[in-house]
């Protein structure tokens, strides 16, 4: 399908017309299903995914200026989506792992010290630029390669090593900062 026929569907589609909304669904449930499963390498997940980027269409139909090419603005809400359902799976197996832990058998001061490295983590991660963050969060929490980390973030794989290189150093000077 071309732009036109997608900005005229989506222009339907802010006006309601629901026709025009399962259309648009044929044309990029696949295309966005496809992308999802490569960010969040579940199937279960890559369906919510896929779900959720098409109701939020139908909500922000209205919204779509029309500037840029209507996949990109599509793909755009499914990556967003995806990265909402790797934060929310990270927290959830952080909850297990938490709940999981042999209560009273971690010395008091060793699990401070593990909390407290934790805490002065995530404040460094903070401090970072966006693009940085988002870098290091895809490599270490989700474990994706650079590859699929340009692939999804839509730069070069070299772009993102850089990105790492000079997180890691930030990271590292923030670290020894806080100690």
């Amino acid at each position: 399908m071309g732009d036109e026929p997608e900005r005229g569907l989506i222009a339907r589609i802010a006006d309601g017309d629901r026709e025009a909304w399962g259309r648009l669904f044929q044309c990029y449930a696949g295309q966005i299903y496809r992308y999802a499963l490569t960010m969040v390498r579940e199937q279960a997940l890559a369906e919510e995914v896929v779900q959720e980027t098409m109701l939020a269409i139908w909500r922000g139909a209205k919204v779509f200026r029309g500037e840029g090419r209507p996949s990109t603005w599509i793909l755009g809400i499914a990556r967003h989506k995806a990265l909402d359902k790797l934060r929310q799976e990270q927290q959830s197996a952080q909850a297990r792992a938490e709940e999981a832990e042999p209560k009273g058998e971690i010395e008091p001061e060793r699990e401070a010290a593990r909390q407290l490295l934790g805490e002065q983590v995530r404040a460094a991660l903070e401090k970072l630029p966006a693009e940085q963050r988002e870098t290091v969060v895809l490599a270490f929490y989700h474990g994706l390669s650079y590859q699929e980390i340009a692939r999804l973030v839509g730069c070069p794989e070299g772009t993102v090593k850089s990105r790492m290189f000079y997180a890691k150093e930030r990271l590292r000077a923030l670290l020894e900062e806080g100690r």
